[in-house]
């Protein structure tokens, strides 16, 4: 990416069964505009990446370490390097933002699918 794209024009990658994200990698950190199907469960995983997101529209249910919440639009959590979480998309499923840092090197593995629309906005 240059210094401006559009978001449609960013192909998805697969992160898991369910979680389609766009992601955009800088020199310090790494943005995903990630769509979950409805129902989708990411499991119990940590990195070393610290995280911070919010819901865009949608619902989730997180939890970070012992703490549990359901976020809804506007919802925004944040997660310490190598804190183990999980999060499960609510009935309608959900759009969320991503922003790790340092950068998801670990994602630029990930295959990149064919550009199409993204369901937000």
């Amino acid at each position: 990416m240059d210094v401006f794209d559009e978001l449609h024009a960013i192909p998805p990658q697969l992160l898991a069964d369910g979680y389609l994200a766009r992601v955009v990698h800088g020199e310090r950190l790494t943005l995903a505009v990630v769509e979950i199907e409805p129902g989708a469960k990411l499991p119990e995983h940590r990195h070393d990446n610290e995280q911070f997101g919010m819901v865009i529209e949608g619902s989730v249910v997180f939890r970070v370490g012992e703490d549990e919440r359901s976020l809804g639009a506007g919802g925004i959590w944040r997660i310490p390097s190598g804190t183990f979480h999980t999060v499960t998309a609510g009935d309608a499923g959900a759009v969320v933002i991503d922003i790790f840092s340092p950068p998801r090197e670990d994602w630029s593995g990930h295959e990149r699918l064919t550009p199409r629309r993204p369901s937000w906005p």
